[in-house]
């Protein structure tokens, strides 16, 4: 008697976090980061077979710590070889000074910035590497990270009427913890040694700005807003050739945005392709 075919099928699972609204007394509120999501969420579905079901998206006030390291777990929970995993952020980056000794060249912690920004309990890369590093051999994780992670940077539009800062300054008693440093040259979730296991793609350099844009006639993340024209333009585009495109597309922005991971990962299709 013959056994049923029981082989697993790739997952494809996805979080997407976009923050407008920050604390009252952050004063630092955006426009373009739930748009953001909503892009990406509708790309994955319509071109790379993502199901409804397996993504998830927290905007504003439910985009705590809590629940970003809560779906970040989820995100990679129960993940085997050959899956697809995305995680998409839009909103404030900031950074602290680093804590644990692990950052040897420029002494600080970059972190994103959720609706409940605690500067004492940040999240930082070394949070999202400590997940990440659960990982299984063989999982395609995708990070898209649409914010600032310099202090010399913010998020700028092409609309005079609004211009809004996409980097959190810190408090000065947190502040003082980092004077003398350097300013950093390592970007969010990327590894200071060893292969990175997986794709991060970032909007823009350490030292500049990624721009909260109004672009047809919508708010919305400049880098967010190239990386998924580009994509819909050529669902089967390689990581490398999305980020020659995204470069193009924002000719006209102050931002490069940057692609890190091991040379096997950048030459894979974007989500693995058009289904």
């Amino acid at each position: 008697m013959l056994k049923p075919n029981t082989k697993r099928k790739p997952v494809k699972k996805a979080l997407l976090v976009g923050i407008n609204k920050y604390r009252p007394d952050l004063n630092a509120d955006l426009r373009g980061c739930v748009n953001d999501v909503e892009n990406m969420r509708h790309m994955l579905i319509k071109l790379f077979g993502f199901k409804p079901e397996n993504i998830r998206v927290i905007i504003d006030e439910r985009a705590t710590r809590h629940n970003i390291i809560k779906r970040l777990r989820w995100l990679l929970k129960g993940a085997r070889k050959g899956d697809e995993l995305v995680f998409h952020y839009s909103g404030h980056g900031s950074q602290i000074r680093d804590r644990n000794g692990d950052e040897l060249d420029d002494q600080l912690d970059e972190i994103l910035c959720p609706h409940d920004l605690d500067w004492e309990r940040p999240l930082s890369d070394d949070i999202l590497a400590k997940i990440f590093k659960k990982l299984p051999k063989g999982v395609n994780l995708t990070m898209l990270c649409d914010s600032c992670h310099s202090g010399t940077m913010t998020r700028g539009l092409d609309n005079p009427i609004y211009r809004a800062p996409r980097f959190i300054t810190p408090p000065f008693d947190i502040r003082c913890r980092s004077l003398g440093r350097e300013v950093p040259t390592r970007r969010m979730g990327k590894k200071p040694k060893g292969s990175q296991r997986h794709v991060l793609l970032s909007g823009c350099m350490d030292y500049q700005t990624s721009a909260d844009a109004y672009i047809n006639n919508v708010y919305q993340g400049a880098f967010t807003w190239a990386f998924t024209s580009a994509v819909k333009d050529n669902p089967n585009i390689t990581w490398r050739e999305a980020h020659k495109e995204v470069l193009t597309k924002l000719g006209g922005y102050p931002q490069q945005p940057q692609l890190s991971g091991d040379k096997s990962l950048l030459d894979r299709k974007v989500f693995g392709g058009k289904v």
